[in-house]
């Protein structure tokens, strides 16, 4: 199984994306295909023994669009030190040429600068410098920008140059149509608008009808069709007007094919402000990095850093990749990952999150990850994943918008047809409302009347809101999310949490700190008790084993030889130690061994009663002594179990500890269903059961062991600690591992949903309108086009709304 991801070229609409969606699900060995309308994007998910990455590429052509593989481009400018003429300037450009990976070389010998953008994957500023250097000249790094930022500013401005020249002929055409209408005939008026108009329908407006014509070659017709017939004909049919005494609609064409033209440009840019997440993510990202090299330090790309190399990181810089302290310490700003504004305290040996501020002391600080494996990489592929996803209300929408503009063709061939045949009728009507809508001209012929009802019809009609109505919400709503530590794997989850019956916390590491400490030890000799039990558990890998360890460490004890270990799942573990067998666990191991109990019994029930877990050392048929342990739970569980109760969401938890030990614990949580007793590989069959009482279930847990369990239930939730995020099972990872933002997570998806559905309202709400009003001629197609961009505009733009959304605390919520 592989993946990719790929550019989209010439989508238009959501009927578009529909149609590459249906090519690529349809193809034999293509797993999953999310097609994303907003950004253009595909991610594709394939059986790379099946098909190739170029056939997808080539699926994508078939459809009637094209396609291109989503490369990381970097663009750099230097300062270039050593060059004197033209001469050098050549030389330093036939020099790089000549290196794979650079795909574009501008030496300016004006201002002394090279820009270049290159492939990092293949090349390094490492090897540009050393190749400059060969040829006798020095770089210095200026800047460099993110390539996927350059391409969307080059679209941005395509989009707007287009606006601006067919806005200003239109305005000409619009102005000279005025003089001639109401105050004097202006001599060949129809040949200067024909010669005005050709450019905006023909030269600027050319890829609408190339857009039309690809998709009406594989019959599925897009809002490029509508345009395009909303332009054409009034154009042709004005020529008309060259030889025939008849109502030319040149001004009509112009005017449509530019109010397109001024929607989507504004379009693009709404578009841009909904995926600034990606963006901004990306800024955070430091582009330098001070490393040390045979003890000098010197100035690198945060692209060219390795595994080892050791930066130095001074108070006030950002730390540029993830790594591990090895000398200093400081407090660091991690509001990036966690969205906890206090910093915290670091020292040697605690490990780092790239982007993520150096406040106090200088640091030095080995790389542990770079490329894609650092934090913020995983947080953008986190964030990526769900905008690109779908949520199931989408499903309905995109079935629509797939019959959404032949429906609209022929309803346009309908209305043309009947207001020729049954004229009276809709003269009636539009002589009723003549006097209230100063567009309507009842003077004209019917056949023109007639045109131009069928023309508003094509052009009023916007199947694009219905397909930006998701993807613009998900977009908006991940970002947030993201900046403050709740990361969302994929659309269905969005959908899905605001459903949520019941939520399933494990307890370890979820509920309690995950430092669970000893507190009692009950034995005649309780430092021999510790000492065997450290010896056992030295080869443990339990989370209870740690506090154990901690504790013989804490009291300088030392362990002795151990042989044939082995755990036993569910029970604990057991060893040879002095040539005698010890046994280390639970109840059940010591019943399924025989060896009785009942005198610590009294003791042990006291215990759990405390909240506390017991672990019995016993050898063949004796017991040595007891060992409590508690986890205490953290500070504002309580307060968080409760605010979810009161969303009539139940609560309930799953451990392994026994029911008494599990009950205390509940009980201080506030916790209302209390599942104990519970092996590792059995919490996805109470996940079950709980689906089976309450419906949908959420399950609370760490992302590593609880992984099965988080997979069963219909949303799982990963409490992501440091730079754990990338947890494949979760559909939400809580980044910081504050339990409290899971009612953060609820109302985050809360607020997605709402807005997805409003967006879907107002598209469905316009388009019931409008299409009527344009059907019995109420509505003039120059009006038409633009309160068409302006519906895609206001489903962007209510999206953006989600930005303004407050992230309470917990005591407000």
């Amino acid at each position: 199984m592989k993946k990719i991801k790929l550019n989209l070229i010439g989508m238009s609409c959501a009927s578009c994306a529909n149609t590459i969606d249906q090519y690529l699900k349809n193809a034999e060995g293509i797993i999953e295909a999310n097609i994303n309308l907003a950004t253009e994007v595909a991610n594709v998910t394939y059986d790379e023994s099946i098909i190739t990455s170029q056939d997808i590429i080539n699926l994508v052509k078939k459809s009637g669009y094209d396609a291109n593989l989503f490369q990381e481009k970097v663009n750099v400018s230097f300062a270039v030190e050593g060059m004197t003429c033209a001469n050098c300037a050549r030389t330093i450009e036939m020099g790089l040429s000549k290196i794979e990976g650079i795909d574009s070389i501008v030496v300016n010998i004006a201002t002394d600068k090279l820009n270049l953008a290159y492939d990092d994957s293949q090349v390094k500023i490492s090897d540009i410098k050393k190749k400059v250097s060969d040829l006798g000249y020095s770089l210095k790094l200026e800047s460099n920008t993110d390539h996927e930022d350059q391409e969307d500013f080059k679209k941005m401005k395509s989009a707007k140059d287009k606006l601006i020249k067919a806005s200003f002929l239109t305005s000409i055409i619009m102005l000279m149509m005025i003089v001639h209408m109401f105050i004097i005939n202006i001599p060949g008026y129809t040949i200067i608008t024909s010669i005005l108009a050709f450019p905006i329908v023909f030269i600027l407006g050319r890829h609408v009808h190339i857009g039309a014509f690809k998709s009406l070659k594989i019959f599925k017709p897009n809002m490029d069709v509508l345009v395009s017939l909303g332009s054409l004909p009034p154009y042709l049919i004005g020529l008309m007007g060259l030889f025939l005494p008849i109502t030319t609609f040149i001004e009509m064409a112009s005017t449509i094919m530019t109010f397109h033209l001024i929607g989507k440009y504004l379009e693009s840019r709404a578009k841009g402000k909904a995926s600034q997440a990606i963006k901004k993510l990306v800024e955070m990202g430091a582009k330098q990095a001070n490393i040390l090299v045979d003890d000098q330090e010197i100035q690198v790309l945060t692209s060219e850093l390795s595994k080892g190399d050791i930066m130095v990181i001074r108070p006030g810089e950002k730390i540029p990749t993830d790594g591990r302290i090895i000398e200093g310490q400081s407090l660091i700003d991690e509001s990036l990952a966690t969205g906890e504004s206090m910093p915290v305290k670091r020292g040697m040996g605690d490990e780092v999150i790239g982007a993520t501020i150096n406040k106090q002391g200088l640091l030095k600080v080995q790389v542990t990850k770079t490329g894609n494996e650092t934090f913020l990489s995983q947080i953008i592929e986190l964030v990526e994943a769900c905008q690109g996803s779908k949520v199931p209300i989408q499903a309905f929408a995109d079935k629509v918008t797939g019959y959404f503009v032949p429906a609209i063709m022929v309803i346009t061939l309908l209305t043309f047809i009947s207001f020729n045949v049954f004229s009276d009728f809709h003269l009636g009507i539009l002589n009723y409302f003549d006097n209230i809508l100063p567009w309507i001209q009842t003077d004209q012929s019917i056949l023109s009347l007639s045109f131009i009802t069928a023309t508003a019809v094509l052009v009023i009609a916007c199947p694009c809101a219905l397909g930006l109505g998701t993807p613009t919400a998900l977009m908006v709503g991940s970002g947030i999310g993201a900046e403050h530590g709740i990361l969302i794997r994929n659309g269905e989850a969005v959908q899905t949490f605001k459903d949520i019956k019941a939520i399933a916390f494990d307890k370890t590491g979820t509920l309690t700190y995950g430092k669970p400490m000893v507190t009692d030890i009950i034995s005649e000799d309780k430092e021999k008790l510790l000492k065997l039990a450290y010896t056992l558990e030295k080869g443990s890998e339990h989370v209870l084993a740690q506090s154990i360890i901690d504790k013989a460490k804490t009291d300088k004890i030392q362990a002795f030889e151990l042989k044939n270990f082995q755990a036993l799942v569910g029970q604990g573990i057991k060893g040879d130690i002095l040539q005698e067998t010890y046994y280390l666990g639970n109840r059940q191991l010591l019943i399924d061994r025989g060896i009785d109990f009942k005198d610590y019994e009294n003791q042990m029930v006291s215990l759990e009663n405390e909240a506390k877990t017991v672990v019995i050392l016993a050898k063949e048929n004796e017991v040595l002594g007891l060992i409590a342990i508690r986890d205490e739970l953290k500070s504002n569980i309580k307060r968080v179990i409760h605010a979810i109760e009161n969303l009539g969401i139940k609560t309930a938890m799953i451990t392994g500890d026994n029911r008494r030990t599990a009950e205390a614990i509940g009980k201080k949580a506030g916790i209302s269903v209390v599942i104990s007793e519970v092996y590792p590989d059995g919490k996805v069959d109470e996940i079950k059961k709980l689906q089976d009482e309450f419906g949908l279930v959420a399950m609370v847990g760490d992302g590593i062991n609880d992984a099965p369990a988080l997979k069963q239930a219909n949303v799982g939730i990963a409490i992501g600690t440091g730079t754990d995020v990338a947890i494949e099972a979760a559909d939400v990872t809580l980044v910081n591992g504050d339990i409290a933002n899971v009612l953060q997570a609820i109302r985050l998806s809360q607020a997605i949903f709402k807005k997805i559905k409003e967006n879907f309202f107002w598209a469905w709400f316009y388009n019931g309108i409008a299409i009527p009003f344009a059907i019995f001629g109420l509505l003039h197609p120059m009006i038409g086009a633009a309160a068409m961009s302006l519906s895609s505009l206001n489903v962007i733009y209510n999206s953006l709304r989600l930005k303004k959304m407050k992230f309470n605390k917990l005591e407000e919520i």
